[in-house]
């Protein structure tokens, strides 16, 4: 159910019949005060100077044209010309009921399209740390919103598996393999690499041997090809474990590497130069952009392959656009990079335009992040000033989870309080981020994650259970509310109304990509649950009516808030 769709369309037709333009949006919103209504309409003054009338004068003949049947109980203009909506308290009640044991909680399905979102993508031969946090949660939030909404989502876990890096670790190996016969882990190879990177800077011969390892990796030898592999599937199995940790979507089918485009460089390259985009420059092959210019006025050239013929991260990009559109079929691609990355990104889709691989039609959106930062307000690490390891910052908080249940269920048995401990504390961990804006940095704190009030995990995990514990208490069974929903005191009505909001909050977040606003909906849902539990006694009441009534109000509760959290990658739990 998606009011704010209802009410637009209908006041867009209105505005339309009364001669505003047709590109007059009818800019419908949420009332912030219950006096203006539930929904304002704020378009009414902008097609009013368009057509060189009063705003006031406007909305009055849009007001005897507007025709909601009985989704509105009334409208009224106030001001210079907002128009004020009421939404229909016995259709509110109708809609709760219709809602209520629907697939999805009423939410539609939309047209689908194919959207392919490019999150996570950590680096091969290091483990990952908290700087890849922003990317992999935020990303596969969205991937589910999208894909609950109905879109066809392909999940694009672009790893960095190809170059010069592996030709230096093939050869480091190559050279201590006799110390090393047992199992090679995450955390050795990131030793080896280091160590690697120091013998290709200072031993020339090391590194003439590691780039013609690479000259031999990229052209198929079996024996280089193997050893590869083996370094890839060692990183990404130690990352699916991280992500099954963190309940993120991503498996290894996701995995598309930079290595999947190795055969369409030379392709590109040459395509480029035949359509007079790409031309030599100093024996590299460079692409010139007219957008792009230095502190001299010159143009910015964008490398796309080296004198010794290497190709560049650009030229794989470019073949990976392609590749998105041409054989995925992409209508959307999004791509959660760190905001530093923005200007390259830009110059690569302006190449791909330019090169006709992707046409205008398909949206190319880069949804970046801020940092996770430290009390210092500096980039968040540990107190040697290296970066925080994911793995270790997961342990920490399933520990602080722990002490918090333990301290509180001192009779609960320690598998539940282990499975409890592990839902709180990666819920706490991946709410903190996802209720903040993408787009901002903030403090990382462990003191006000793990609360029970506020915006936090805990507080919507907390009301779920809470709702929980009344259907136990109660004894009632969830499928036996015959009665029809009443509602008519005023926590009952907000509560029903932020109930029937819940698409309108996913659309947004589908939409715009940015998760905090499906996190700020569920905290305004358990906090207006909270109200009406406190004032609308719910199985204390006389009247089996009314208690059915507040059942059903909430147990849809209960859903929406398990649903939302799930868009989210976040559990419940019964019990806490």
């Amino acid at each position: 159910m998606n009011i704010h769709s209802l009410l637009s369309d209908k006041v867009s037709q209105a505005l339309i019949f009364a001669g505003a333009p047709v590109d007059c949006a009818a800019q419908v919103r949420q009332s912030v005060n219950a006096k203006f209504g539930d929904y304002q309409v704020n378009g009414v003054m902008l097609a009013a100077k368009k057509m060189g009338i009063s705003s006031r004068q406007l909305a009055e003949k849009v007001l005897p044209l507007l025709s909601f049947g009985e989704i509105v109980s009334r409208v009224e203009i106030s001001g210079p010309g907002f128009i004020n909506i009421f939404l229909n308290n016995v259709w509110l009640a109708s809609q709760i009921d219709r809602v209520l044991y629907t697939p999805k909680l009423g939410v539609k399905s939309v047209k689908p399209q194919t959207i392919v979102v490019d999150y996570s993508a950590p680096n091969i031969a290091k483990e990952m740390h908290v700087g890849h946090l922003r990317s992999t949660i935020i990303g596969d939030a969205v991937a589910r919103t999208l894909e609950f909404l109905g879109h066809n989502v392909i999940r694009a876990n672009h790893v960095g598996d190809w170059g010069t890096q592996f030709g230096m670790l093939i050869v480091y190996l190559e050279k201590i393999q006799s110390e090393h016969s047992r199992d090679i882990d995450v955390s050795d190879l990131e030793n080896f690499y280091r160590q690697a990177k120091k013998h290709y800077d200072k031993d020339s011969n090391f590194a003439a041997r590691s780039r013609a390892c690479v000259v031999k990796l990229q052209s198929g030898d079996p024996y280089y090809k193997n050893m590869w592999r083996k370094l890839v599937n060692i990183s990404m199995a130690k990352n699916q474990l991280l992500y099954n940790r963190l309940n993120v979507t991503l498996t290894t089918d996701d995995v598309m590497g930079e290595s999947s485009y190795n055969g369409m460089l030379p392709g590109i390259v040459a395509d480029l130069k035949t359509k007079g985009l790409a031309v030599e420059s100093e024996g590299a092959t460079v692409v010139f952009l007219e957008e792009y210019q230095n502190k001299n006025g010159e143009l910015m050239g964008v490398v796309i392959q080296k004198k010794d013929g290497g190709y560049l991260y650009t030229t794989t990009d470019l073949a990976c656009i392609k590749y998105r559109y041409e054989v995925l079929g992409a209508n959307r691609i999004l791509y959660y990079i760190d905001s530093r990355q923005h200007q390259y990104l830009a110059q690569v889709w302006s190449i791909v335009r330019k090169a006709g691989y992707v046409p205008e039609a398909v949206s190319l959106e880069h949804h970046l992040f801020g940092m996770i930062l430290g009390k210092d307000g500096k980039p968040f690490k540990t107190r040697s000033g290296n970066a925080v390891k994911l793995s270790n910052l997961l342990d920490e908080a399933i520990e602080r989870a722990t002490q918090l249940i333990a301290g509180k269920n001192p009779h609960m048995s320690e598998r539940e309080i282990a499975n409890v401990a592990h839902i709180i504390g990666i819920g706490a961990v991946k709410y903190t981020d996802l209720a903040k804006n993408r787009t901002t940095n903030y403090i990382f704190d462990w003191e006000n994650m793990l609360v029970f009030e506020g915006n936090t995990a805990l507080y919507i995990q907390y009301a779920y259970t809470r709702i929980m514990s009344v259907f136990k208490r109660g004894r009632v069974n969830k499928t036996t509310l015959t009665f029809p929903l009443i509602i008519c005191e005023e926590h009952e009505i907000a509560l029903a109304k932020c109930l029937l909001q819940f698409e309108e909050a996913l659309t947004i977040v589908a939409r715009e990509g940015i998760p905090h606003i499906i996190c700020n909906y569920l905290y305004n849902l358990a906090t207006m649950f909270s109200s009406f539990y406190e004032h609308c006694p719910i199985l204390n009441t006389n009247s089996n009516a009314i208690r059915q009534s507040r059942l059903k109000l909430a147990l849809l509760t209960a859903k929406t808030l398990k649903t939302g959290l799930y868009t989210l990658g976040i559990e419940t739990v019964e019990r806490m």
